[in-house]
């Protein structure tokens, strides 16, 4: 039997600046993401979709009430499925664009996350890849409202970005940064996402949309970027220890960072700054490592299947 979502919160559509939108999906959890709307009465953009079909529909609905129409654009800040499952609802009206490497994990992905939770309620989702693909940086106009996507390294994936409208000081992070959620690296880095997070901070956004949880400001950048350190404290001392990187998080003690949502993502965050720390990975960060193995020892270390509210 699949989890009942009844108890949480509806989404809901936040206007945080003139024309922009942060529509917030709570509780924040596995595969419950946020996306952005981005209009200025006649163009739109939409920053990610949603994991299942019943969510992308109430996704399409929102941009609709708030823009009028559907987007010409859609944005996806990175390959995971629960920002891009959602794509084929918008098809083929929009114009769909992407880190360059997105459009290569998304093909070699496929459909796989269904099978993590086979007992969610996925819908008809399918793999929608994006058609406009860039390396370093693009610019999207949106009427009057600019739009710089930025990918500044990798971070939470190899082909992360960012969306940045300077004119409204709004800076949507994909889920290189998270609000009251654990970060989870694992197929990315964790030095890189240090990096990544400091370049971000030197935007001087006022305001924060992150890829799960609420919206907020820099103080954002500045936990994920507390967790993350501290994650490389953990990794060096259980590395010392002879330990496991599962053996690492057992005997690790989370303080505050216990507060976060989905605590088990320390496991595969491990996996990662242990190869980082013995140095195996070389010059290029976020060399593929087993993830159906991380995440079992992640249900492990969780006694059972983490909770995923898709």
């Amino acid at each position: 039997m699949g989890l009942d979502n009844s108890a949480l919160a509806p989404p809901r559509t936040e206007e945080v600046a003139d024309g922009v939108f942060a529509y917030v999906q709570p509780d924040g959890g596995w595969c419950v993401n946020n996306c952005g709307i981005v209009t200025d009465g006649g163009e739109t953009a939409l920053i990610d979709t949603v994991a299942t079909e019943e969510r992308a529909v109430r996704l399409r609905k929102a941009v609709a009430d708030v823009a009028g129409g559907g987007p010409g654009v859609v944005v996806n800040t990175h390959h995971h499925s629960d920002h891009t499952f959602g794509n084929h609802l918008f098809a083929p009206d929009a114009l769909f664009v992407a880190h360059e490497r997105t459009r290569t994990e998304m093909t070699a992905a496929g459909l796989g996350l269904t099978q993590l939770w086979p007992d969610v309620g996925w819908g008809d989702v399918r793999v929608t890849l994006p058609s406009l693909t860039f390396r370093d940086r693009a610019t999207l106009n949106r009427g009057g409202i600019g739009i710089e996507l930025i990918h500044f390294g990798t971070a939470h994936t190899t082909n992360d970005v960012v969306v940045w409208i300077p004119d409204r000081g709004v800076l949507f992070t994909g889920d290189i940064a998270m609000s009251g959620v654990t970060p989870y690296c694992l197929m990315g880095s964790i030095q890189g996402s240090l990096d990544v997070l400091a370049q971000m901070r030197a935007l001087g956004a006022t305001t924060v949309v992150p890829g799960h949880g609420p919206v907020g400001g820099p103080e954002i950048l500045d936990a994920n970027t507390a967790y993350l350190s501290w994650i490389q404290e953990v990794a060096r001392a259980g590395a010392a220890a002879g330990m496991s990187p599962l053996e690492a998080a057992r005997a690790a003690e989370p303080g505050s960072f216990a507060e976060l949502l989905d605590p088990e993502r320390l496991v595969g965050n491990l996996h990662r700054a242990y190869v980082e720390l013995a140095g195996s990975e070389g010059p290029e960060l976020g060399t593929p490592l087993d993830v159906v193995a991380s995440f079992m020892e992640m249900v492990e270390f969780h006694g059972r299947l983490p909770d995923c509210h898709a």
